[in-house]
């Protein structure tokens, strides 16, 4: 509850500081205080320390596991404003930044409830708690045609998801008369209920779907991410990208093992087809930053594998995985909103003009690549180990075809690690501080010392 409480005062308190000073650095300086008490205040909440207790009448289920990502998802956050908030309070001239804080305060509020949900309907209100905020975000450089209209697409696609929830939650509510997960019967999956209960199930998937961006429900992911300012996308993409698999794992903890086959041959169908789109497409892009749109979705696809295995292990990776998926992809963003020109010309001769920025990118993409020595690569390895743990020889073809489409992702990435030291060119940047170079480097750093000692993660979480 701590995490709840604590993000919803953040976000006000933002929005008074935006009423009492207008210096942007005052401003930023405040949203990371209150971000660290948050932080603090889930650590305290996780151990039971200075918990604060209001009764929900069981429509909230605090558990050491959401309470584990809630720290990551804060964590990354504070490390995303560190290295990105001066950006933040540049776009739209400035004169909104307490309030780009506020809104990002008040979609971490969201996260909570979504970790932590136990009821159809809490659900429903932590979804979309998170992501109001993001239509605003995303349109937050009025001056720009295309943030403009990735707003106006992001609502449209958000709100059409949120009636297939609404009618999935309706459904399910039919079917067993109430709104807790955690009392839903295991016979809901026979005939009992008839065609309500899978048919609500499919709806409420294919919503969370759309949030994560798995194909094929993913089509406005690339217009939305390319339109949006850079700051936000790395929001979006990273902290908000895996709480909906939070969302995916805490819904079918309970009913998974009930639900037979034929959603053992959905979910296995969907991964791929996720895969295929976001590599395959990425492969075309000239520009990094829609390339990245479409890595999130390939990155998507192997973030399903947890959905699928729903084990211990697979816990263990997507906390792994968003750890190094969000460090990574924070690192490559910030240095994309340095760049001048985002497309993959514009990287070229980086190395040889700005040696930390190519360097320090260079370790992100390997990373994401799934590179051994680089915390990406254990992300990739939980994953499909818990895969294996689940289903054994069965399911080895699966994790061919995930190998397979790594081994794929690696040719883009490195097509701009190329273009930055194999590559001549005389590449524009934008204005930089010690600060932010030190904040890179500790991003990779944290990348290198997860994929050497991943246990300092795992060590961390029981279940």
């Amino acid at each position: 509850m701590n995490a709840i409480i604590f993000s919803v005062i953040g976000g006000v308190v933002m929005m008074f500081t935006g009423i009492i000073t207008q210096q942007k650095k005052a401003i930023r300086n405040v949203a990371i205080i209150a971000l660290i008490i948050l932080l603090l205040a889930n650590i305290f909440d996780t151990y039971g320390i200075l918990s604060i207790h209001i009764g929900t009448h069981g429509m909230l289920n605090f558990q050491k596991f959401g309470l584990y990502f809630n720290t990551l998802a804060y964590a990354a956050t504070l490390l995303f404003i560190l290295i990105s908030g001066a950006d933040v309070t540049q776009i739209g001239e400035g004169k909104h930044a307490a309030e780009f804080f506020a809104l990002i305060f008040f979609s971490l509020s969201g996260i909570a409830i979504i970790t932590s949900y136990n009821s159809l309907l809490l659900l429903f209100l932590g979804i979309e708690i998170m992501s109001i905020p993001l239509y605003i975000l995303t349109g937050g450089d009025k001056r720009n045609l295309k943030s403009n209209e990735a707003s106006l697409k992001y609502f449209l696609m958000g709100s059409f998801s949120t009636g297939i929830l609404l009618m999935g939650i309706a459904l399910m509510y039919g079917a067993h008369g109430g709104f807790e997960i955690s009392a839903m019967k295991p016979s809901a999956v026979s005939n009992e209920y008839g065609i309500l209960d899978p048919l609500g199930l499919v709806l409420v998937f294919i919503a969370i779907a759309f949030k994560v961006s798995a194909a094929p429900f993913h089509f406005w992911t690339p217009d939305v991410y390319d339109g949006s300012p850079s700051v936000f996308t790395s929001f979006m993409a990273t902290i908000i990208k895996a709480a909906g698999f939070i969302a995916f794992i805490r819904l079918f903890d309970n009913k998974y093992v009930e639900l037979g086959l034929s959603w053992r041959i959905i979910l296995p169908l969907v991964i791929i087809a996720t895969l295929l789109v976001g590599n395959i497409t990425a492969i075309f892009q000239q520009s990094v930053k829609r390339m990245m749109a479409y890595s999130s979705i390939a990155q998507a696809g192997f973030m399903l594998f947890a959905v699928f295995a729903e084990n211990d292990m697979a816990k263990e990776g997507i906390l792994i995985y968003t750890v190094a998926y969000s460090v990574a992809t924070i690192g490559i963003f910030a240095v994309l909103e340095k760049m001048e020109d985002i497309s993959l010309a514009g990287y070229n001769g980086l190395a040889k003009k700005h040696p930390l920025l190519a360097a320090t990118n260079t370790i992100f993409l390997l990373s994401l690549t799934g590179i051994p020595l680089t915390a990406g690569f254990f992300a990739k390895y939980y994953m499909l180990l818990s895969v294996i743990k689940y289903g054994g020889s069965t399911v080895t073809w699966l994790v061919i075809v995930a190998v397979i489409f790594a081994a794929i992702s690696a040719y883009y990435y490195f097509r701009v690690i190329q273009a930055m030291y194999f590559k001549t060119g005389n590449p524009e940047v934008r204005s930089y501080n010690k600060g932010f170079c030190f904040m890179l480097v500790i991003l990779a750093a944290i990348t290198i010392l997860i994929g050497i000692f991943p246990t300092i993660i795992l060590n961390w979480f029981y279940f």
